[in-house]
């Protein structure tokens, strides 16, 4: 007999299916999700993939989060629900589903994003046929908003679904450093990859940067050309706490640019990681992080000596110019621009 989503036999039976079908275990973080939570867990149950297992790390929610998922958890006993007394972070929140989890392949789903039917049978598939070096395989998203209406893609798409744009694949390394690529909702990653690297840095603030620098080191990339996942893009998003004063991500960032530094080789990777410091340099004059925009122009002189525009906003950085307030309207009003053309993406 055939396990269904979220029920996972134990014993013999398990090794059983185990070998023929690699489990797969869905860690969801929730932090006042009440308003998506049962749809995210919900397309977790509905995968038409038999071998999964759902774990959910609540992060000391105030509104009725808890109450949505004990009403599943009626339904679907097998849910494995931890319910933190404080908010610990989505770093250690994660760790703490990662040392439950039994898979050989782990998602890291938000508790406001949606799985299509499909994708754990196909990331899966293509998982299997992949070399042992591959560590993450990643797909193409659609973007929904709070109503679950559709009103992108991550990377835009022909009438058939597929991408009009190359995408790095393979060893990502230097892409990663480059430019913000990888739609991290839509990535299943092995687990002794990430029980090598210690799980995610439970110091930083947020997860995937560090991850991507860490990984792809030593571990390959795919990119399946497929939409498997609904990313929701909603007003308290954390890619949209970029933009925010004084957001803790920018200090997180700068210790991931000094770990990425210590594992550039070649001069196009130290270029490609100069590049994005000086993007970060930007940031943190728009969110009024002047001190911090210092620090990073630490770390880009080792690399190369600021060219004029970078130098022209540290002094702007200098002068503590309150430019926040205007940046947060401007990236307002370029969000809901990028909407209505169907093109947008998240600032990180």
């Amino acid at each position: 007999m055939a396990a269904t989503p979220g029920t996972v036999p134990s014993g013999l039976l398990a090794d059983y299916l185990s070998s023929i079908r690699p489990l797969v275990s869905v860690i969801c973080i929730s932090y006042n999700h009440e308003r998506f939570i049962t749809a995210a867990l919900q397309s977790v149950l509905d995968q038409t993939y038999p071998a999964v297992e759902l774990l959910v790390i609540d992060n000391n929610s105030t509104d009725g989060s808890v109450a949505r998922v004990e009403a599943l958890r009626q339904q679907h006993p097998a849910i494995q629900f931890i319910r933190n007394s404080e908010n610990v972070g989505i770093c250690r929140a994660f760790n703490q589903g990662l040392k439950l989890a039994r898979g050989r392949y782990v998602i890291d789903l938000s508790a406001d994003d949606v799985m299509h039917r499909e994708r754990i049978a196909r990331q899966v598939a293509g998982f299997e046929r992949l070399a042992g070096d591959y560590a993450v395989i990643f797909s193409n998203a659609a973007y929904i908003d709070e109503n679950d209406q559709l009103t992108g893609y991550h990377f835009p798409i022909t009438p058939t679904g597929m991408t009009t744009r190359p995408v790095p694949s393979g060893w990502v390394f230097k892409d990663i450093l480059a430019s913000y690529f990888v739609s991290t909702p839509t990535m299943m990653m092995r687990k002794d990859v990430l029980e090598s690297l210690g799980g995610y840095d439970e110091s930083l603030s947020y997860e995937d940067f560090d991850f991507w620098v860490r990984s792809a080191r030593n571990y390959r990339y795919y990119y399946q050309d497929e939409v498997l996942t609904s990313k929701r893009i909603v007003q308290q998003s954390l890619s949209s706490q970029f933009q925010n004063r004084n957001s803790a991500l920018l200090a997180s960032t700068l210790k991931v640019c000094y770990k990425a530094f210590d594992q550039c080789q070649t001069e196009e990777e130290y270029r490609a990681l100069a590049g994005r410091i000086r993007w970060f340099i930007r940031q943190c004059f728009y969110t009024e992080q002047f001190e911090l925009a210092f620090q990073f122009k630490e770390l880009l002189e080792y690399m190369e000596k600021p060219d004029w525009q970078t130098a022209l906003v540290l002094r702007f950085c200098k002068w503590h110019i309150p430019v926040n307030g205007l940046y947060q309207r401007y990236a307002r009003w370029q969000q809901n621009r990028q909407l209505r053309r169907g093109t947008v993406q998240p600032l990180m």
